[in-house]
């Protein structure tokens, strides 16, 4: 079989060092080049040092279409603007976009929004794919089951997050200086992510009530209530580690507990990376791999779902190299069976 030919723009910072990371032990990948324009020339190695000995490939000056596949490992906004520069030059190639540019659909864009526990038929079927945000990867997959059902109110969700999620640029609270033993809440109630998160779940919730309508920006209408699921109410936390998100998600849940846990195991029966636990979970247990683990405790009529993953990979790069498997007919797994750093 052929292999797929893979090319990758912004390789130099943390998603374009993941994609590479995955794609040079990809089984059925080749990889065309890998563009960075303050990089040019110089050894890959060199940038991302943990791939010394593993690959010989050099940062390109000029990105090309003689590829199967392009991952943008760009900022926000950039990718946009590459591909309205571009014009019909990526005509043919499949696009995989880690920015978030092209994740509302609202906006009017023909991308397929990559969330494989949400949308894997479509992924198979795109020409371009968003792949989702980290933080709303992490509380998608923690609602979706709940959604799907019409079981959603007003929803509070912490969530925590490493250093990696900042991106390379420097800030004053990406030094080791500040992030080590400190935390701090920012973007309380307004973090971009919510967009994307409160579609996916509209779109989860009229799934599951077929000719039910929507209100735009709410979540499903929730069982038995006759009235409107409630907004997700998310503060983000910056942790003092370096990658991986644990969120916490609570809300009011009138079902037994046994019945919720028998929702989310039969909704992820079929996804090989997200796994519903039935003990604790902890922020090791995923990082380095492409899995969510997801945690439900109730008390009485409060539900909690804890998610936890890595923001680098099933929050990035790792999601991308699972849609690039969708959309070529290759194993879902393929090139992912990462293990945890659980030491």
């Amino acid at each position: 079989m052929r292999r797929v030919r893979a090319g990758i723009i912004g390789g130099a910072g943390y998603t374009g060092g993941e994609t590479i990371r995955l794609l040079i032990n990809h089984p059925a990948v080749d990889i065309r080049f890998i563009h960075s324009k303050s990089n040019a020339g110089k050894p890959v190695a060199t940038i991302h040092e943990d791939l010394a000995g593993d690959t010989e490939l050099t940062f390109d000056a000029a990105w090309h279409s003689e590829v199967d596949v392009v991952f943008l490992c760009l900022g926000h906004g950039d990718s946009k603007k590459l591909l309205a520069d571009a014009g019909n030059a990526f005509e043919g190639v499949l696009v995989i976009d880690l920015s978030q540019d092209f994740r509302i659909k609202a906006d009017g864009n023909a991308f397929v929004y990559g969330l494989p526990e949400l949308n894997r038929e479509a992924i198979r079927e795109a020409r371009a794919i968003a792949n989702p945000g980290c933080f709303a990867t992490a509380i998608e997959l923690g609602l979706l089951p709940l959604a799907q059902a019409g079981l959603l109110e007003d929803i509070y969700t912490t969530g925590i997050t490493g250093s990696t999620g900042a991106g390379q640029s420097l800030s004053p609270t990406s030094h080791f200086s500040w992030r080590a033993n400190n935390i701090q809440a920012y973007k309380t109630l307004t973090h971009q992510h919510l967009k994307e998160v409160t579609q996916s779940l509209v779109q989860a919730g009229s799934r599951g009530q077929a000719g039910s309508p929507m209100e735009a920006g709410h979540a499903p209408k929730t069982e038995g209530r006759g009235r409107p699921g409630g907004r997700v109410h998310f503060t983000p936390w910056r942790g003092d580690f370096t990658r991986g998100i644990f969120v916490s998600s609570q809300l009011r849940c009138e079902k037994d507990p046994q019945e919720v846990l028998a929702l989310y195991e039969d909704f992820y029966r079929s996804h090989p990376f997200t796994i519903v636990s039935r003990t604790p979970i902890s922020l090791k247990q995923v990082v380095n791999t492409n899995k969510c683990l997801i945690q439900i405790e109730q008390v009485e009529q409060t539900l909690v779902v804890h998610s936890a993953l890595d923001n680098l990979l099933k929050g990035a790069a790792g999601q991308a190299v699972q849609n690039m498997n969708l959309l070529f007919g290759l194993d879902e797994t393929a090139g992912l069976k990462l293990k945890a750093n659980a030491f």
